[in-house]
């Protein structure tokens, strides 16, 4: 995978509210297949949606559910 497209979907998961140290956790296929889906969405719901998506794959997002 092209090094750019990963650290663009670093930066949109971290902008819409991915914490930083789940993201180290998250391999960069999926995060780039996470930032794809997240694009894919309306933009009121991008945060609770990725978050909704992290916990399902299995990741502990603390904060806001």
């Amino acid at each position: 995978m092209d090094d750019s497209v990963a650290i663009d979907a670093k930066r949109i998961l971290l902008r819409y509210g991915a914490p930083i140290t789940v993201l180290d956790n998250v391999s960069e296929v999926d995060r780039i297949d996470l930032a794809r889906k997240v694009s894919r969405m309306s933009l009121p719901e991008r945060e609770s949606s990725l978050r909704k998506l992290l916990r399902e794959a299995g990741h502990h997002v603390p904060g806001k559910k």
